[in-house]
């Protein structure tokens, strides 16, 4: 068995379709984060509530940076046309880490309350995430991807 044989070939609508992923994780990202602070403040209250959104913000610029920092990375691997250098690149992956531990350090020592929605904010991207495979999986059986 070739290569070739392994792996079938995919028309020009599903890789447009696959290729918006990381755009509708996003947006899933900022719906469920909208959706829920409103919850959590009810839940747990207010002070949750801001940890949340503040979790929420920091994981949707996390979840930005991480994406270009792939897209960057992949396309000095790849095709070597890229405009990211190398070291701009890196910083970014650094500074994603530094920006969540500051954030959490700064909302710990202000309110356990707020951490605790903090650390559920930063959750969100795995909502955004799990509704794309789920949104994937419907497409695939329904168009055939």
């Amino acid at each position: 068995m070739t290569t070739e044989e392994a792996v079938p070939p995919t028309s020009p609508e599903a890789e447009h379709f696959y290729a918006g992923a990381v755009r509708r994780i996003v947006r899933l990202l900022l719906i469920s984060g909208l959706l829920l602070t409103p919850v959590v403040g009810i839940v747990y209250g207010i002070l949750s509530a801001i940890g949340f959104a503040a979790g929420g913000l920091v994981s949707w610029l996390n979840f930005e940076w991480l994406a270009r920092g792939v897209e960057g990375l992949a396309g000095r691997i790849v095709g070597q046309a890229s405009r990211e250098r190398g070291g701009a690149v890196m910083l970014r992956f650094v500074l994603r880490y530094a920006l969540v531990g500051i954030v959490a350090y700064a909302i710990f020592k202000g309110s356990f309350q707020a951490f605790r929605g903090f650390l559920f904010g930063l959750c969100l991207p795995v909502a955004g995430m799990l509704g794309e495979a789920a949104y994937e999986a419907h497409a695939a059986f329904r168009r055939g991807y």
